[in-house]
């Protein structure tokens, strides 16, 4: 486990899905792939050559979470948008991994969302 590991204070819902980015919700329109989702912020990976991102910077995502309050529907999905800034920016060969800390968590836990209305849930991820 690394340090950031450690200092989480809740499980993530580990979750590939589309991520939509940019300065502004009117810019939200570079692609990433969302690696995992918390109440407070998110992880994704962007190409290096379309992912112009510095650490500190503020951006605004849009993406769609599972809609765990429904489970008769398992395709329910509801989208997200929100603010936050770029807390750090790792390189992996021609990929960069992105975390973003929202300025305004959501208001559950999709990890533990996901764990107590899915036993099966890691099937959809």
């Amino acid at each position: 486990m690394d340090e950031k590991t450690n200092h989480r204070t809740e499980e993530r819902l580990r979750y590939q899905w589309p991520v939509w980015f940019g300065a502004d919700t009117a810019q939200a329109g570079f692609l990433g792939l969302m690696i995992d989702v918390s109440s407070g912020g998110l992880a994704f990976t962007c190409p290096v050559d379309g992912c112009r991102l510095q650490e500190g910077q503020r951006l605004t995502v849009r993406f769609d979470i599972p809609q765990f309050s429904r489970p008769d529907d398992p395709q329910a999905m509801a989208g997200v948008l929100r603010t936050g800034w770029v807390r750090s920016i790792v390189t992996r060969g021609d990929i960069y991994r992105i975390g973003l800390q929202f300025d305004q968590p959501l208001s559950l836990k999709p990890g533990e969302e996901a764990k107590l209305t899915t036993p099966g849930h890691a099937g959809r991820c």
